[in-house]
């Protein structure tokens, strides 16, 4: 057999050994939230965290759920990020159509901006932020998180859109306007549609990175009627003494939700990221 095809099959049998490792290391920890959420006290206590569960004991799931109201959590946390995927992609279309179509004076340092806007710390907008929803009457409501993290996710949007805009065939968006586009027409019926999976993968990443949140709407919304899945998760722990399957329910029912999300997008993100990749 050909030295060259041997090396070859080698190294694919090598990456998809260290691929399946890195899978285990990563699915690991999950996997054992799972399975202490399903544990009474006493078998957790017994025979620890790496024990199989006896049976499938779900008080714990109906403890945390009752004691949060996860369901107006899960409502609240799944209405802010929705709104602020949606929102941060119609920011991002509208500054990177602007920047990289349409070539504006200076692009080169508003691109710099939206970086420098993206590596900020979210400690350095808590001060400001708070006093902005204060004197807007917006603090302690959902709409206040989704203004503040659609503007946040837009700088990254931005960033990423208009390096693709930059590259956009000319001789499309010149045939376009022979035929009439004027500008919204461009965006709108040619920009948009060819740019759908990057709008996809966008849409995915600013889902989870909201749903994920914890700082700033921890300072924006005291209610609990307006909090998320994270805060809460924090909350509950920080008032009441859980045990050990309780906090592990806690964990996956707060996790469980973006892990769907994720599930059921995967083809979508999958598609996005392999037609960004080829020119």
């Amino acid at each position: 057999m050909n030295a060259s095809l041997v090396l070859e099959r080698f190294n694919k049998s090598l990456a998809l050994l260290l691929l399946t490792a890195l899978l285990i290391v990563m699915l690991f920890p999950f996997a054992i939230v799972t399975i202490n959420a399903f544990k009474t006290p006493a078998e957790y206590a017994s025979n620890g965290p790496l024990s199989l569960p006896g049976g499938l004991y779900t008080d714990g799931l109906r403890d945390f759920w009752d004691r949060v109201d996860f369901t107006n959590k899960l409502i609240n946390s799944t209405v802010i990020s929705v709104s602020v995927a949606v929102a941060g992609i119609g920011l991002s279309l509208l500054n990177a159509f602007a920047l990289g179509i349409g070539r504006v004076r200076g692009r080169v340092w508003f691109l710099i901006f939206f970086l420098m806007a993206n590596t900020l710390p979210q400690e350095a907008l808590a001060y400001p932020l708070y006093y902005f929803a204060k004197s807007l009457g917006l603090y302690n409501t959902r709409l206040s998180v989704i203004i503040v993290f659609s503007v946040i996710q837009s700088a990254f949007g931005t960033y990423l859109l208009t390096s693709v805009f930059s590259t956009f065939p000319r001789e499309i968006l010149e045939a376009a306007r022979i035929d009439g586009c004027n500008k919204v027409q461009l965006l709108l019926r040619i920009v948009t549609p060819i740019s759908r999976p990057t709008l996809s993968v966008l849409f995915v990443f600013f889902f989870i990175w909201t749903w994920n949140e914890f700082f700033l709407p921890m300072i924006l919304l005291v209610s609990t009627s307006n909090q998320t899945v994270p805060l809460a998760i924090a909350v509950l722990q920080g008032q009441h003494n859980m045990d050990a399957t309780t906090s592990s329910a806690s964990a996956l029912l707060g996790i469980l939700p973006c892990v769907v999300f994720f599930l059921l997008f995967q083809r979508t993100l999958t598609k996005g990221i392999t037609a960004g990749s080829v020119k």
